[in-house]
């Protein structure tokens, strides 16, 4: 069944990206025929009426609460339905799959990558959001960061981008006589050896749930992407069993061999993880924002801010390495109904607009629009995670041209199934044939 999964889900993804390149695939956006979703369509007012609308959200398991607050304020204030329908994980996987088989909700939590947005067959699939009325009221730096692809906008940025890095508990680095936070990723590895020593788990990882282990990957990555290292994997001038995304994978499995993470990683999922770093049992995660959402429901604001702290990592420093994921953005999609695309326009238009102040002070998280304040109550390590975006380098997912299996391949590592040089082998098979059904150069 695993197998069988991961087959349909690469054959999802590859059609998708071989739609792009298709230009029977789709209209392109702006054309005569696309339905009301063209670039230069009308921004309804986002208190309009909507009486008799339902529309759908599907979300994953870190993002399915996010829109309670705000869709609730959109209901009382339109008179539609919201409703929001959680997509197992791996998410990306089931989605495209159910894409592909032209199963489509209205709006969707979507990682806005160019990568990410081209697997999901933007052009086809999605409703341009050019001239959507928010933007010029978001912070500058922002405006453009991601959700675009071909100079086209297909997704609304809601919330700040991700940034990989390590999630750590103060009170576990202080009982131990840590007394700041590492300054490398060979500095982080001594202080969980000596951590270990006295007794303590210094990681934890989800391995079961797999999504997150391609972090610890990517992290060693980052003053490589820096120096052009997806530039060079796009164009094949650079693989993924090369010196550099192998070695990183080989010291990723030396740090578990050594023992340096939970004994119950091969089982642990996402939700333990984020107990045992709250709770002392571990002291370190390297994670994404959305994993502090898990933390902010089982803690308020001050046990938090006087339990878990931030830092970017990355070998030459402390540098985050920039990923923005599902749960920063939304897509809207191509349905043919004309009634229910305007309204998940109308929809973003209200999250994004009248809307957006409620959603961060509910959320208690950063306000991305210059004239909306960061509320009161944000956790010291989002503000911290959103410092860092300034000097944050790319991920694989915001610079490759396409965005392999690589945590699905690591998790089979971790499990027993694969060794490094067989996850760098399956890792580059893939993305090569996604690159050439891109029309990337190369390949």
């Amino acid at each position: 069944m695993k197998l069988l999964q991961r087959v349909a889900a690469t054959m999802a993804l590859a059609l998708a990206v071989a739609a792009c390149s298709d230009p029977s695939a789709g209209p392109p956006a702006g054309s005569t025929g696309s339905t009301t979703g063209a670039a230069n369509a009308a921004w309804p007012s986002p208190t309009a009426r909507l009486d008799g609308v339902t529309l759908t959200i599907w979300a994953a398991q870190n993002s399915n609460t996010m829109p309670k607050a705000v869709t609730d304020a959109f209901t009382q204030a339109t008179g539609a339905a919201v409703e929001v329908v959680t997509i197992p994980d791996p998410y990306e996987q089931g989605v495209q799959t159910k894409v592909a088989t032209g199963d489509k909700p209205d709006l969707a939590f979507w990682q806005p990558t160019a990568s990410m947005l081209t697997a999901l067959n933007a052009r086809a699939n999605l409703q341009p959001l050019d001239g959507a009325p928010w933007v010029a009221s978001l912070s500058p730096e922002l405006r453009d960061i991601t959700g675009l692809l071909d100079r086209t906008r297909y997704a609304a940025l809601i919330t700040s981008p991700a940034v990989e890095g390590v999630y750590y508990n103060k009170e576990v680095f202080a009982a131990n006589g840590v007394k700041e936070p590492p300054k490398t990723f060979d500095e982080m590895v001594e202080v969980a050896r000596t951590l270990k020593g006295k007794g303590v788990t210094p990681f934890f990882e989800m391995a079961a749930d797999k999504w997150a282990t391609q972090w610890w990957v990517q992290v060693q990555l980052a003053d490589a992407a820096r120096d052009g290292l997806w530039e060079r994997v796009n164009t094949g001038k650079e693989t993924f069993e090369d010196k550099t995304i192998l070695d990183a994978i080989k010291k990723y499995k030396a740090l578990i061999d050594e023992g340096l993470f939970n004994s119950d990683i091969k089982t642990a999922r996402f939700e333990d993880q984020g107990a045992a770093l709250l709770s002392g049992k571990a002291a370190m995660v390297v994670q994404v924002n959305s994993f502090f959402g898990q933390l902010q429901a089982k803690a308020d604001t001050a046990e938090l801010d006087e339990r878990i702290g931030f830092f970017p990592i990355s070998p030459s420093g402390n540098v985050g390495t920039f990923i923005p994921d599902q749960s920063n953005a939304l897509v809207a999609f191509r349905t043919g109904d004309a009634r229910r695309e305007a309204a998940a326009r109308q929809l973003l238009a209200y999250w994004m607009g009248p809307g957006y102040a409620g959603f961060v002070a509910d959320r208690k998280t950063v306000s991305l629009r210059a004239d909306v304040p960061t509320p009161q109550g944000v956790p010291k390590a989002l503000l911290d995670v959103h410092a860092s975006l300034g000097q944050a380098v790319g991920s694989m997912q915001a610079l490759a041209v396409a965005n392999p299996d690589l945590y699905l391949n690591l998790s089979d590592m971790i499990t027993g199934g694969l060794t490094p040089e067989q996850v760098a082998a399956a890792t580059q098979k893939q993305f090569a044939q996604l690159a050439k059904a891109a029309g990337a150069t190369g390949f």
